[in-house]
């Protein structure tokens, strides 16, 4: 009787753990299908990015390159500039880095900027496997406070930032790039630079 009992308690106990762990999954399953591709890794709502962004943010910051040097990113200013907020853990990121790498060979004209939300050692490893032609800057985790500043709310990567050479948001893309959009919006920054 006592057996029966405490078999039966471990069967009630075990059907409530599977009936909590599937109605778990069903909640994250459809709240993942709501958010953007590129974001349902880090849980990021179309909605949360369009925060008032501080250009600032960017502009006051100095940050460490690989090779330890300090960069003022205010001597950036003057010139067309994208800035990709990546990190070696973020697939999208890795997987849109070819195309800017691409595209900074291509656009002499515009700077590009790869900021790592990362450590310094973690992106040096990465590039000596995945080298890029523009500069890298280390912002570490304390970054994404950073892209929240910029206008990213939820800190979602990757973040892609196109400013003109006053020093102003020109336009923003939360997610992966992709190739064909990202070229028409640099054709946008480029056409006003020249006006």
């Amino acid at each position: 009787m006592m057996h029966a009992m405490k078999r039966r308690t471990v069967l009630l106990g075990l059907g409530g753990l599977a009936a909590m762990a599937v109605s778990g999954w069903a909640a994250w399953r459809a709240s993942s299908r709501s958010a953007p591709a590129a974001n349902r890794s880090v849980g990021v709502s179309a909605e949360s990015v369009r925060a008032q962004p501080n250009p600032r943010a960017l502009y006051d910051s100095r940050l460490p390159g690989l090779d330890g040097q300090e960069f003022l990113l205010n001597a950036l200013k003057g010139r067309p500039l994208v800035v990709n907020f990546w990190a070696t853990w973020c697939a999208p990121c890795v997987q849109e880095m070819p195309y800017l790498d691409s595209m900074a060979k291509e656009l002499p004209e515009i700077v590009f900027v790869g900021i790592g939300i990362d450590t310094a050692q973690n992106i040096a490893q990465f590039v000596a496997k995945l080298p890029v032609s523009y500069r890298l800057l280390v912002a570490g985790h304390a970054g994404i406070a950073m892209v929240r500043e910029l206008g990213n709310s939820a800190g979602g990567l990757p973040f892609t930032l196109l400013f003109d050479a006053n020093g102003s948001i020109f336009d923003s893309i939360l997610g992966q790039v992709e190739p064909v959009d990202l070229r028409q919006r640099v054709d946008r920054l480029v056409a006003k630079s020249k006006t």
